[in-house]
């Protein structure tokens, strides 16, 4: 995703891509959101030191590290988090703005470095990064489509610079990317190891992660020296990435039988990507197929994005096969009908992906998504019927989404401030 968005955008601490007009197909990334404000930037602390980021109110957003996990305070914090069980109640991670500790009335966020050893100065909230590069994820809503101005005036009041520079910082950029064509998905190839070894040459090297760079270090990706593999070598690797990717893609699509709580309903089909937590620990282990198969189709992860608690964070139930099993092919017809009273308290969104990239799904509509607000027709009873297929349904052309035959798709429900009847 950084190099992907840097080869179009630049690169940097002030350059903060906004996706001014949403985000719609033609930009390449996992399972995006065409129904907020994206705007999505990278911190290299190793380069750069600790960052101070002026974040305005309103906003809902996300700090991660490059492992994608949730930056978190590095010392106990004396307001208790809202945060349930298995979390910390003392120690925020990675939220930022709504379902973060400033409540989104707006805060300066601290993020130091791994091996960062000075003093951290007053009137900061402070995140502490486990890899020197950090993910900045911010998100605003809107409530008109035909007025985008201030959720994206409230995205571009963001501020970025070094702590102790803000007077000779670089000025701000934010290019739009709404009108770009950003290719931002990861290598499913061999040449995903060499983005490895520009990637094991740039980090901090953390002890937990020996193991990891010894693997790689067997194949020759190893800090500080070139990575060279011969012909032969890039053969297998060349096929390792390509298995490793169908690999993904199979597990996302099957989750694993020994993750609880995948399916949202035990009668229907409905996936819950988060069936555990954002660091997908299980009772004395780690999930790692469910989080393999999470990152195959997704990026980012925080607690708000993973609780179970009326009115906190997003639901994201995704959905890959029909109410008989069978995968979603782009040359049938479907139907998704909610209830009345969708239990979303900010809004709700029904966007459809292509299965190969989980991108956007390139039908040929202004984006692949129906909205709150879209204000798409509503029946007598007060449900809601959302169609796919190919061919726009008679006296329906408002709830659909188009499809496109010979290929599959999947469809994700976001449920923003989800209310307890979804829990029920």
């Amino acid at each position: 995703m950084k190099e992907g968005s840097e080869r179009l955008f630049g690169k940097g601490y002030n350059v903060l891509p906004v996706w001014k007009e949403r985000l719609n197909a033609n930009t390449l990334v996992t399972t995006p959101n065409s129904d907020v404000i994206y705007a999505m930037g990278y911190l290299d602390l190793k380069q750069d030191g600790p960052m101070v980021l002026d974040v305005p109110p309103g906003l809902q957003g996300i700090l991660d590290d490059f492992f994608q996990r949730p930056i978190c305070n590095p010392t106990p914090v004396a307001e208790k988090t809202w945060y349930p069980e298995p979390y910390a109640k003392d120690v925020w991670c990675g939220d930022v703005g709504l379902p973060g500790p400033d409540k989104g009335k707006g805060a300066k966020y601290l993020v130091i470095p791994p091996d960062y050893q000075g003093e951290i100065p007053k009137g900061y909230i402070v995140y502490k990064s486990r890899t020197y590069n950090v993910f900045v994820f911010w998100r605003a809503f809107f409530k008109d489509p035909a007025n985008l101005g201030d959720p994206v005036d409230l995205v571009t009041r963001t501020r970025i610079y070094p702590l102790g520079k803000e007077a000779s910082a670089k000025p701000m950029q934010f290019p739009d990317g709404s009108k770009a064509t950003p290719n931002m998905l990861y290598p499913t190839d061999g040449s995903a190891f060499d983005m490895l070894s520009r990637f094991i040459d740039s980090e901090y090297v953390d002890p937990v992660d020996a193991d990891m760079r010894g693997m790689l270090a067997s194949i020759g990706i190893i800090k500080g020296q070139p990575f060279n593999p011969d012909a032969h070598t890039r053969e297998i690797l060349d096929k390792a990435g390509k298995t490793a990717y169908r690999i993904g893609r199979a597990i996302a699509y099957d989750p694993p039988p020994i993750v609880p709580n995948t399916r949202w309903y035990s009668d229907r089909q409905w996936v819950n990507p988060f069936p555990v937590n954002t660091e997908f620990t299980g009772p004395s282990f780690k999930y790692l197929d469910l989080r393999t198969g999470f990152f195959a189709l997704a990026y980012s992860a925080s607690p708000a994005m993973a609780v179970n608690m009326a009115g906190m964070g997003a639901k994201y139930p995704v959905a890959f096969r029909d109410a008989d099993g069978d995968p979603l092919s782009g040359g049938k017809s479907y139907r998704l009908h909610l209830p009345k009273d969708i239990p979303a308290g900010i809004f709700w969104s029904v966007t459809v992906y292509r299965p190969e990239t989980a991108a956007g799904l390139a039908n040929g509509q202004p984006f692949p998504s129906i909205n709150t607000m879209d204000r798409p027709d509503v029946n007598p009873d007060g449900s809601t019927d959302i169609y796919f297929g190919p061919t726009e349904p008679a006296g329906h052309g408002k709830n659909w989404l188009k499809t496109v035959p010979g290929s599959g798709f999947f469809v994700i429900l976001r449920l923003y401030g989800p209310k307890q009847p979804f829990f029920d």
